[in-house]
């Protein structure tokens, strides 16, 4: 997944997702909160209420309830609202009933006492349905009305809809508040989140020009925060260099060194007789051959993995090509590379590589020879694509000459094998060519080209040129 393996995604999506969550469970708590808070307000109201009809109501003439309770609320003289007041004698106490305008000549069902008892204040609430399809809540008590000791029952009912109203008002004004602030706040975050990341991406950039070869070291301010690692990079780099100078230089020593010997004793053969002269040359130049291929391995390890060893295909193959071309007039050359192709080795190892495989084909080749650079996903079983390279450039050099079946192919590559003694060489081109390509993690592959000549095969390790 592309977006895990960046740091500024990844913080982004986990600050998302916890802002996210956190006002989902803000949101329902200060929901719930508010729910109690009105379902306990409701309760008072009608609690109040239920006493102020109390107040309101006493025994007249002829044993009769008498009295107007004056609620404030015109929803208790409106039919079918939901907003009720009932009174009820108890008892021996045979007075008519007395009911709010808003009842008119309907009634609400009453739990019994068994399933909804009074509390200690001696009230109880219940929810109901009325005869009109409302939702209510009914506050219910019993009260002495005189010193006889006649008492009735006084019920004072809410419309719970209309609760339900205000807390869904409430809700939605609640969300609407807090998607606005959320979505606030991942903004004000993410701005955050990539200015505090800004120094990480410089730092990649800054790298990115040095795999490009544009810089030789990190530059730029940092923070204090990621300056310790800058610096490290920094001295690595610097510490990578100097191995792959002292690598070189002491390669250039023992070339050096090897070189007057063995220039004596091809010279000293001179003297000897054809036979003997032609033994001692012989194994005085592979020596040297031998010796400038491990000198060869040996500095291409040091600095095979160094973000420092670029090199530009397209310059290096078209000055192959034209050398090729004044080589060999008679022959033609075509060379077709992709711009923006950036190999991840040494020129000097790119030149011997190439260059081998131009001299070979062009030896062989009938009329022509063609060079071709693209890259390529397909590493074809490289070991250590995986973790160690990312990017790889196809390079094919293709002949129209007889070619090699698999058998020959084979051999071709084994170190001093000549197929064809009729023609000059040392029989170490290919094997180079594959030693080569192997230090660098790289793949040579011989096969029968289209055009019915060899087809060299050469997949290498590349860098992409854009990577800021």
């Amino acid at each position: 997944m592309i977006g895990s393996r960046s740091l500024t995604a990844r913080v982004l999506l986990l600050a998302t997702l916890w802002s996210g969550v956190a006002l989902v469970v803000i949101a329902l708590v200060i929901s719930a909160l508010y729910r109690q808070s009105a379902e306990r307000a409701f309760t008072d109201l009608l609690r109040a209420q239920l006493y102020n009809v109390i107040n309101s109501v006493s025994i007249g003439e002829n044993n009769s309830l008498v009295g107007n309770p004056q609620l404030g609320d015109l929803r208790y003289s409106q039919p079918e609202t939901g907003w009720y007041w009932i009174i009820e004698p108890l008892g021996t106490f045979a007075a008519a009933p007395l009911a709010s305008s808003s009842l008119g000549v309907s009634k609400i069902v009453v739990p019994s006492i068994l399933t909804v008892p009074f509390n200690n204040r001696y009230e109880r609430f219940y929810p109901v349905t009325d005869a009109f399809g409302n939702s209510v809540l009914v506050a219910e008590t019993e009260v002495v009305l005189d010193s006889e000791g006649r008492a009735a029952r006084f019920r004072v009912a809410g419309n719970l809809d209309a609760m339900e109203e205000d807390i869904s008002a409430f809700d939605r004004s609640l969300y609407l508040a807090l998607f606005v602030f959320g979505v606030g706040s991942l903004i004000v975050n993410g701005g955050a989140i990539l200015f505090g990341l800004q120094p990480l991406d410089r730092a990649r950039r800054a790298l990115g020009k040095i795999r490009r070869g544009e810089a030789e070291r990190l530059e730029g301010e940092f923070p204090r925060e990621i300056l310790p690692l800058v610096n490290e990079v920094n001295a690595l780099i610097e510490s990578n260099r100097r191995i792959v100078d002292r690598a070189r230089m002491q390669v250039g020593n023992l070339a050096h060194s090897l070189k007057t010997p063995l220039a004596v004793l091809i010279n000293e053969a001179r003297s000897l007789d054809s036979s003997q002269q032609e033994l001692i040359k012989s194994q005085a130049e592979a020596m040297q051959a031998q010796v400038q291929s491990y000198l060869n391995r040996a500095r291409i390890a040091a600095q095979r993995e160094s973000v420092l060893v670029r090199t530009e295909v397209g310059p290096v193959l078209e000055r192959l090509v034209r050398v090729m071309r004044r080589l060999n007039p008679d022959k033609e050359f075509h060379l077709s590379v992709e711009p923006g192709c950036v190999l991840a080795m040494e020129q000097q190892d790119v030149e011997e590589t190439v260059g081998n495989l131009l001299e070979n084909a062009a030896r062989f080749c009938r009329s022509g020879v063609w060079l071709s650079a693209v890259p390529t996903a397909d590493a074809r079983g490289i070991e250590g694509v995986e973790g160690v390279r990312r990017t790889w450039l196809e390079v094919v050099v293709e002949d129209d000459g007889p070619g090699l079946d698999p058998e020959q192919a084979d051999e071709a590559m084994k170190r001093g094998r000549r197929l064809d003694e009729s023609r000059p060489g040392a029989g170490l081109g290919l094997s180079i060519v594959r030693e080569i390509a192997s230090e660098y993690q790289g793949l040579f592959e011989l096969d029968r080209g289209g055009r019915g000549g060899l087809r060299a095969v050469l997949i290498l390790p590349s860098v992409t040129k854009d990577v800021a």
